[in-house]
């Protein structure tokens, strides 16, 4: 048949378009709205002459915030994450759920970055596809999913469920190819 597609493996199979789901954080922006944020803390009345740091430690991808009392550190944490947000870093990276840990004086609560996508949300991404009845297939390679499927527009139906559902983590598309 003239009009039938081959691969390059030779078969006649149509080719497939894919996409990977990722989850990742630009450390250089990050870097950029903790330092804003020091800026903040140095010079707002509040929190002036009080004993307060950020730490961020780029390879283990954690910001270590220190401070006198729960109020302080509150509000430190408030400014850390409306700076994120200005520098369009998604704030679900951030995982708060440790609680504040008492040091002499200070407290010290460590807020870890998501980079990647977890085994567990992993498993309810694809799912989620599943659900969706599109002619799509989803794999965990890491900490990202490749979506495999014939049709374009099955693909972006794809996409658009992620955008909409909370999987609780920041997600990116990347390496489109058809």
């Amino acid at each position: 048949h003239p009009l039938k597609q081959y691969t390059c493996d030779g078969s006649d199979r149509a080719p497939m378009a894919s996409f990977d789901i990722v989850s990742k954080v630009d450390t250089q922006t990050l870097d950029n709205a903790i330092n804003t944020a020091k800026r903040e803390v140095e010079t707002r009345y509040d929190l002036r002459g009080s004993n307060s740091t950020i730490e961020f430690d780029k390879k283990a991808l954690t910001i270590k915030v220190g401070t006198e009392d729960h109020l302080k550190l509150d509000s430190i944490i408030d400014i850390l994450l409306e700076r994120s947000t200005k520098q369009k870093l998604d704030v679900k990276s951030f995982d708060l759920k440790e609680e504040p840990q008492p040091s002499g004086k200070l407290l010290y609560k460590t807020i870890k970055i998501q980079n990647g996508i977890e085994r567990e949300k992993a498993k309810k991404i694809i799912k989620a596809i599943k659900e969706m009845k599109v002619k799509v297939e989803a794999q965990i390679q890491e900490d990202q999913i490749r979506v495999n499927g014939k049709k374009f527009d099955d693909l972006q139906a794809v996409m658009a469920m992620c955008r909409v559902t909370d999987f609780e983590v920041p997600l990116q598309f990347e390496n489109m190819k058809s």
